[in-house]
């Protein structure tokens, strides 16, 4: 079969066929706009200050919700996981890093080195967390098989 005609400009999109690229694009895009959104908030609405720890209650839940992403939708495959949080993760440290110049104050509480470490490290320890369940499920797997095979192959030696 003859591949297709591309219209022009189309090929620099085609790395989008990845799905781990595609799913962490998203979500850093995602993360980001509630990001933004939650210092947007913050700095230019004085008069929701009384509801500041319900405010950081919500854009922290947010925030969570939209890290689950990748975790979810790549539970079994973990490589496909840490490379779709890490993307993730490298989006949301580039809007942490524009905000920095434009809120001083913020490179105080936390700089964007950290921040990076911080996604990077977490999404990894997700990665192995789900790794090494994925092992542990096959070996049981495995193990659960070969014993009904035995019980079945010693049953029919017995009969006398």
């Amino acid at each position: 079969m003859a591949d297709q005609p591309l219209l022009p400009g189309v090929r620099w999109f085609l790395w989008l066929r990845n799905v781990s690229l595609r799913t962490g694009i998203l979500t850093g895009i995602y993360l980001s706009v509630v990001f933004v959104a939650w210092l947007l908030v913050a700095n230019r609405f004085p008069a929701l200050e009384p509801f500041a720890e319900a405010r950081n209650l919500v854009a922290g839940a947010s925030l969570v919700t939209m890290l689950a992403i990748p975790a979810l939708r790549f539970w079994r495959r973990p490589g496909r996981l840490f490379l779709a949080g890490l993307t993730a993760w490298t989006i949301l440290t580039m809007t942490y890093i524009a905000a920095e110049m434009h809120y001083t104050l913020l490179e105080s509480r936390m700089g964007a080195f950290h921040v990076f470490v911080l996604g990077a490290v977490s999404y990894g320890f997700v990665a192995v967390l789900d790794w090494v369940f994925l092992i542990c499920a096959g070996v049981r797997h495995e193990h659960i098989i070969q014993s009904r095979m035995t019980a079945s192959s010693a049953g029919r030696h017995r009969s006398h």
